[in-house]
C-alpha cells in the first residue's frame, strides 16, 4: 500500500520537476519532449544519450539541465587524444609521503557532461562503463564511490559524419535512452534569436533544485507501484526484438530494468502512484532502438530501429490499464 510519506514524495516531485523543466524551457525553445525525457531519465537513476547534427542545441540542453540543479558538474569533451586516465583519475606517487595519491578524473561529479562521445576511442569510451552501472570507478585495484544522484549526459553526432567512432553495443545498452533533439520549427527558431541574440541565456540560469531535493525524489519514484501484468507487458514489448526477423541484435535485459523505471518515473511525473501500460509505450522508443541492431535487408530497405520497436507496440498486446495497474489495496486484494 502507499504510504501517505510516498504520496507526500510525488507531490513534491511534480512541484520540483516542474521547475526544473521551466527553466530548461528557458533555454531550450520549442523542445517540451525532449526536456520532459531529459526529466524522466534523471528520476529514474538513468543516463542520457542526446543524438543528432552539429548546432541543434545537444550540449545546451545538457548544461542547461546541469544548471538548474544545485550540484557539482563536469564537462568533458571527447577527442581522439583523450586518455582514459583523464576520465576515472590516475595515482600519482606523493615523493614526500612516500605514497600513491590518487587524483579523481572528470567523472566525479553529480552530472557529468560528455560532450561528442563517439570523438573518442573505442578505449577511452570503455573507461564509463563501471561508473555508468555501478556508480563507482576502480583505479590500480581500489574503488571509489561516484556522488549521488549521478547522471551521465552525453551527446553524440551521427556516425555518418567525420571522425566519429561508432559507440559500441555495451556502450550504448548503459544509457537509459536516446534522444534526437531535431530542427527547431521556425516559431522556435525566430523565438532563439531574440533569446540568443546578447549574452548566452545559460549566464542567467540559477538552480531551482537541490541534489538532496533529486535524491528524495529518486527514492520517492522507486516507490510509484508496477502491477505484475505491467511488467509482463514490458518483458514482452523487449523480448519480442529478440526474435524480429528484422534484427540482428534484440534489446538485453538490462533493457527491461531500465524501460520499467523510466515508466515509474513517467508516472510519478505525470503524478500518478501506480504505471500505466502506455507509460512503457510511451518510453519503449527512447529506451530501446538506440540498443538494437536492424539487419543488412533492414538497413537496404531504410528500416529504422524507432519504426520496427513502433511496429512490435502495434503487435503485442496490451493488457487492461485499470484491472491490474493500481496499487495493491489493504489485504492483498
Amino acid at each position: 500500500m502507499t504510504t501517505y510519506d510516498e504520496r507526500a514524495g510525488l507531490s513534491a516531485l511534480a512541484g520540483t520537476a516542474d521547475r526544473v523543466r521551466r527553466s530548461v524551457e528557458s533555454v531550450i525553445e520549442g523542445k517540451p519532449e525532449v526536456v520532459r525525457l531529459a526529466l524522466t531519465v534523471l528520476l529514474a537513476e538513468g543516463h542520457l544519450l542526446i543524438e543528432d547534427v552539429p548546432g541543434v542545441g545537444k550540449t545546451m540542453l545538457a548544461k542547461a539541465l546541469a544548471r538548474s540543479v544545485d550540484c557539482s558538474v563536469r564537462r568533458i569533451q571527447f577527442t581522439p587524444d583523450l586518455l582514459p586516465s583523464d576520465i576515472t583519475g590516475v595515482s600519482v606517487y606523493d615523493q614526500q609521503r612516500r605514497e600513491f595519491e590518487f587524483k579523481p578524473g572528470a567523472i566525479f561529479a553529480q552530472v557529468v557532461i560528455g560532450d561528442e562521445i563517439n570523438r573518442a576511442s573505442p578505449k577511452t569510451q570503455s573507461a564509463l562503463l563501471e561508473s555508468m552501472e555501478e556508480r563507482q570507478v576502480t583505479v590500480d585495484g581500489r574503488t571509489y564511490e561516484l556522488p549521488a544522484p549521478f547522471m551521465v549526459v552525453a551527446t553524440q553526432n551521427p556516425v555518418e559524419m567525420e571522425g566519429t567512432y561508432p559507440l559500441p553495443e555495451a556502450q550504448r545498452d548503459r544509457f537509459m535512452a536516446r534522444v534526437s533533439m531535431g530542427y527547431p520549427s521556425p516559431e522556435a527558431e525566430l523565438r532563439m534569436l531574440d533569446v540568443h541574440g546578447g549574452p548566452s541565456p545559460l549566464d542567467d540560469l540559477q538552480p531551482v533544485a537541490h541534489a538532496h531535493e533529486i535524491v528524495k525524489l529518486v527514492e520517492a519514484v522507486r516507490a510509484v507501484h508496477v502491477a505484475e501484468p505491467v511488467r509482463r507487458y514490458a518483458v514482452d514489448v523487449v523480448a519480442a526484438t529478440r526474435h524480429h526477423p528484422e534484427l540482428g541484435l534484440g534489446a538485453s535485459p538490462r533493457a527491461t530494468l531500465h524501460l520499467v523505471r523510466a515508466a515509474r518515473a513517467g508516472a510519478a511525473l505525470a503524478g500518478r502512484e501506480f504505471v500505466l501500460p502506455d507509460d512503457v509505450r510511451a518510453l519503449a522508443v527512447p529506451v530501446l532502438a538506440h540498443r538494437l541492431m536492424p539487419t543488412a535487408q533492414a538497413r537496404m530497405n531504410r528500416r529504422t530501429a524507432e519504426q520496427i520497436v513502433f511496429d512490435i507496440l502495434q503487435r503485442t498486446p496490451v493488457p487492461d490499464p485499470y484491472a491490474h495497474s493500481g496499487p495493491p489495496v489493504p489485504g492483498g486484494l
